[in-house]
């Protein structure tokens, strides 16, 4: 007689493999076709709201493992918020202006760009930003992303180009906006100012030279020693096409200074740096004066070729890092000789045009590309002998974010938030103060960028962006930035986009009557000037958190990469406090960059770089998404082919478990075979309390953005507790027992409870396999899990002394375990089922084995178990360290049942069942 139609044995329509590049794409139609977003906003109705901003992404090129990181860990957050009982939306956005893009574009029409006006350009670069927004908004979707793609903020809207607009008239209102001469960063190539977030540093070889200054006056007056001596102060730089610019040198006004007696001259250098300075320039010298820097302040010397007066400054800026202590000073080229020079009433003088070349009125180095300069002013320095010492030196130097040349400071005609004005500055680092930063070391780290930086550079010399919606009188060329007319260009720039600046002529804007304040004339001009690209970003809580109904500001997280302290994170706080006064957000989480598998950073050149879409077509997008949980986000995080192998058998285990209950639980309804946890067998009740222990480590991880916690977590409990113990023990009760026994509804009872509880708390994480098992469970429930909440804590389910007495049994189990092995490696057995194991135990293990006595086998998954007094022989295993413990394995005696495979003496003793033991003779009877 055959007796597997008597079996329960597991059935489920979820596959054991997840074939997830394929279902996945079919289950993100389903959920666009049921709108399931909707529905997660539906359900939200009527709860407290969580609001997670979208820092935006630059529109420009397919997104990066950086890119799927960023919104993978948002996407966890919201749905962890929505699954705790928030209304949390999500509005994506992106960042359509600026630099990239205008190159690009100009790229590609090549040398047709001088042919198109600024219009057409504009329409251009505003066609490739919606491309790239579509074809990334559709990468983002694939990785499961939920939220309002079908209406996502863009920077390039109209009411977002109006809000911009809107944001600048506050400053102007304010006074924070002003046009000023300084200098700022400045790439030639691009022929744009840069803004500190759009500045690399990166290594370059620069010339080191040590340069002589000649005093031009004898200095035997105030420092008798060095009368009737020829001296000179020596200056140190990397940067020898700025001498040109020269007009000071800056000396430290608490450091003594000392005369030098070299070759027959002094030379002035900082004590502190006098053996230094003589060992690189390789010559030996004495010392004739020891004086304080205060004697040579305003003294004049005179420049090494050019007929001029340097004069001598004391600056706080200087140091004894490196150089002589005495610190060459252009005011047009670095900001610490400009701040010197605007405080001593020096000319900000800046001989460089546009494109890094200087001006034509420039003697010697007339035309010439800065940095080809270089070699030039070496050159002349030799000849007048003023040269002391050349080499070449690498270290850090900033670079242009976008054409990765390096870069130069120089004084330009710029506009500026103050960051002193109406107390920005102060403001701002008493607003950090009331953010929660995590990690917390986001704090110090943005706090000190605040602290330290200059004034704010908004404005760029291009095309592709929103104006500076200010003008300038045509008969005497004062500035009109007028905060009501602002606004009201803000207004139609929101009705009609910023491209009509481009078109309408100047007085279009202007409320009739408009006149010049200085001189009284009604003409003016627009400027051609655009808003730096920071700006746009940064005012998107007043662009979109207040402007939408289901946002509000300010918001509860930002969420970026750690680079964003000095981009986006920073831009918003200036943007917000100077305008609303306080921080935009209330908390701000950060996560490191993405490496290869030894800690590279991801370059083409090097071949190294993981691209989601390669993941996403091999594993699928929830093996991406365990990998983000996987991480400890603060640092950087690592991905190759080999991690993303061993996660995708991690996703595996904790998929068969799914699969495993589901199967065993086909038949289960909860509404009428629920057992009540006292009723229960005591395994049954260890299980719900490890379940419980789960639950409070996994929504404790949630709470606090500990996802890697949580990964573990879960990966060890489907992987331990239920894999390797409960449910490989359980497999003979759910399979042989009387589908309606007590036996086996406890069981499907707990399986069915840790598989519900489970999938909800996995759903933010594996957001595909988990929506896909909540469709196969059984009972009534909600259409998604994602819009279902977390499974209630329900502490009445923690037992802390039955965890004690089930720890001692699993130990003993890993015993016996090791035993069985053995025995197999012998030959002495094949599977556990053939087995039959004796133990001696002592003392509390021996007490605790009795009384579960006729259990014991099903613990140990043999066929027979007993506890004995004594036992010898070489095959006795032994147990090392702890209490005693002796195991020895023997064949099973009597006859293997032909329905459960374990072995007992008693089959045959029933003629109708011949071939089964008593267990399976109850069942089928």
């Amino acid at each position: 007689m055959d007796y597997k139609d008597t079996l329960n044995l597991p059935q489920t329509n979820f596959p054991m493999k997840g074939n997830l590049p394929q279902r996945e794409p079919e289950m993100l139609k389903q959920w666009e076709e049921s709108n399931l977003y909707g529905k997660i906003e539906e359900a939200g109705k009527g709860r407290p709201r969580y609001i997670l901003h979208d820092g935006p992404p630059y529109a420009n090129g397919h997104i990066h493992i950086g890119h799927a990181l960023n919104k993978i860990l948002k996407d966890i957050v919201l749905k962890n918020k929505r699954m705790s009982g928030f209304a949390a939306p999500y509005v994506p956005g992106w960042d359509c202006h600026g630099l990239p893009i205008e190159l690009q574009v100009e790229k590609n029409l090549g040398s047709k760009k001088h042919e198109l006006s600024k219009l057409e350009m504009r329409k251009l670069c505003r066609e490739y930003a919606h491309k790239f927004v579509a074809i990334q908004r559709a990468e983002f979707e694939r990785l499961g992303i939920l939220g309002e793609w079908g209406d996502p903020y863009l920077t390039l809207a109209n009411s977002y180009e109006g809000a911009i607009a809107r944001e600048l008239a506050r400053f102007a209102e304010n006074g924070g906006l002003y046009k000023g001469k300084k200098p700022v960063h400045w790439c030639s190539s691009c022929g744009t100012a840069l803004a500190e977030a759009e500045v690399e540093y990166a290594d370059h070889k620069s010339p080191s030279i040590f340069v002589k200054f000649a005093m031009k006056d004898d200095l035997g007056a105030v420092i008798p020693e060095l009368a009737g001596k020829k001296a000179s102060v020596v200056i140190w730089t990397t940067t020898p096409w700025t001498l040109p610019a020269n007009l000071a040198v800056a000396l430290h006004p608490e450091l003594e200074y000392v005369g030098l007696e070299v070759n027959g001259e002094v030379l002035i250098v900082a004590d502190g740096l006098k053996e230094s300075f003589l060992s690189q320039i390789g010559a030996e010298g004495k010392v004739v004066a020891t004086f304080s820097s205060k004697l040579l302040e305003r003294k004049l010397a005179r420049h090494p070729f050019l007929d001029q007066d340097s004069v001598i400054l004391l600056g706080e800026h200087v140091t004894l890092e490196a150089g002589t202590g005495a610190v060459h000073t252009a005011p047009g080229h670095g900001q610490e000789d400009y701040e010197l020079g605007l405080k001593e009433g020096l000319e900000i003088y800046n001989p460089v045009d546009n494109r890094g070349r200087f001006f034509e009125n420039i003697p010697f180095f007339a035309g010439q590309f800065v940095f080809d300069a270089n070699k030039n002013v070496i050159e002349k320095l030799i000849e007048v002998g003023a040269l002391l010492k050349t080499a070449e030196i690498s270290h850090s130097y900033p670079h242009c974010w976008r054409c990765k040349k390096p870069i130069i400071f120089r004084a330009t005609e710029q506009w500026f938030i103050s960051m002193e004005k109406n107390d920005l500055r102060g403001k701002a680092l008493a607003e950090i103060n009331n953010v929660a930063w995590i990690p917390k070391w986001g704090r110090e780290r943005i706090y000190g960028m605040i602290e330290n930086r200059p004034d704010w550079c908004v404005s760029r010399q291009r095309s592709w962006g929103v104006p500076i919606t200010a003008f300038y009188c045509t008969s005497c060329g004062e500035v009109l930035a007028d905060g009501k007319i602002m606004h009201q260009v803000a207004d139609l720039f929101s009705e009609h986009s910023s491209d009509i600046w481009y078109d309408w002529e100047a007085a279009k804007f202007l409320p009739e009557g408009t006149t010049c304040k200085a001189c009284g004339k009604g003409d003016f001009e627009k400027e051609m000037d655009i808003l730096d690209v920071w700006f746009d970003s940064g005012v998107s809580h007043a662009a979109v958190l207040e402007l939408r109904d289901n946002l509000e500001s300010p918001a509860d997280m930002y969420l970026e990469g750690s680079d964003q302290h000095r981009g986006w994170f920073h831009s918003s706080l200036l943007a917000s406090v100077g305008t609303r006064g306080r921080a935009p957000y209330k908390s701000v989480l950060t996560h490191g960059f993405v490496m290869d598998g030894a800690g590279r950073k991801m370059s083409k050149s090097v071949g190294n770089v993981v691209a989601p879409e390669d993941v996403i077509k091999k594993f699928g997008a929830d093996v991406l998404r365990l990998w983000v949980a996987a991480q400890d986000y603060r640092d950087d995080l690592r991905i190759s082919q080999e991690i993303l192998t061993r996660l995708s058998e991690s996703y595996r285990r904790i998929r068969n478990t799914f699969r495993y209950i589901l199967g065993n639980i086909h038949d289960f309804d909860p509404a009428t075979d629920l057992v009540p946890v006292k009723e229960m067998p005591e395994i049954d009740r260890w299980a719900m309390h490890q379940l419980e222990l789960l639950k409070e480590k996994v929504l404790t991880a949630y709470n606090e953005s500990e996802f890697h916690i949580l990964y573990h977590a879960v990966n060890g409990f489907c992987t331990v507790e239920m894999s390797a113990f409960y449910l490989d023990i359980l497999k003979d009760r759910v399979y042989t027992s009387k589908s309606s026994s007590l036996a086996r509804r406890s069981a499907q009872t707990v399986m069915y409870t840790i598989l519900d509880n489970l999938v909800r708390m996995v759903a933010p994480v594996l957001s595909f396999t988990a929506d896909e098992v909540w469709a196969e469970l059984p009972g009534k429930r909600e259409a998604s899990v994602h819009t279902a909440l977390f499974p209630a804590l329900t502490p009445e389910y923690l037992d802390v002394a039955l965890e004690g007495r089930w720890e001692k049994i699993i130990k003993v189990r890993g015993e016996v375990s090791k035993a069985l092995e053995l025995a197999r490696v012998k030959k002495v057995i094949g599977h556990s089922l053939d087995a039959a194991v004796a133990i001696k135990a002592s003392g509390e293990t021996a007490e605790l084995l009795k009384e579960f006595g006729g259990e014991l086998a099903s613990i140990f998954i043999v066929s027979k178990a007993e506890l004995v007094e004594e036992l010898s022989g070489e095959d006795v295993y032994r147990a090392e360290g702890g209490e005693a413990l002796e195991v020895l394995v023997t064949a099973a005696p009597g006859e293997k049942c032909e329905r459960c495979w374990c072995y007992d003496e008693t089959i045959g003793e029933n003629t109708e069942h011949p071939t089964l033991c008593p267990k399976c003779l109850a069942a089928v009877q």
